[in-house]
């Protein structure tokens, strides 16, 4: 079984966009707590701290699972999971804008190294 860089570079990108997920987990409890709190309160509409909350949910799965699966890519095992870790890595884009830019590639990498885990 030869090494290659994929797995790697995959691990990589989903690392770093679980990461970029996690801020965004943070930053949309933060802002719900902000918004729905003290003078800001009476100039935000009511359903923005709701919204916030429910984008925040997805956020954390995302990320959770994309780190998960960054770092089953680089020990190079389960492949199964480094794979639902890149698809986490696509959804945890929509939710940050940039996992579309690291999502897509981290899970073509994992699909083509398939051969390289180990079962």
């Amino acid at each position: 079984m030869e090494k290659t860089w994929k797995p790697m570079v995959a691990g990589i990108l989903d690392i770093v966009s679980g990461i970029f997920a996690l801020i965004a987990f943070v930053s949309l409890i933060i802002g719900s707590v902000v918004t729905g709190t003290g003078e800001i309160a009476r100039e935000v509409p009511d359903f923005v701290p709701i919204v916030c909350i429910i984008m925040a949910i997805p956020a954390l799965a995302a990320g959770i699972l994309a780190l998960l699966g960054g770092v089953c890519a680089l020990q190079r095992r389960r492949w199964g999971w480094a794979l639902v870790g890149s698809i986490a890595a696509i959804f945890s884009g929509v939710i940050t804008g940039i996992g579309f830019l690291l999502g897509i590639p981290a899970t073509v990498f994992t699909a083509l190294a398939m051969n390289e885990f180990e079962r």
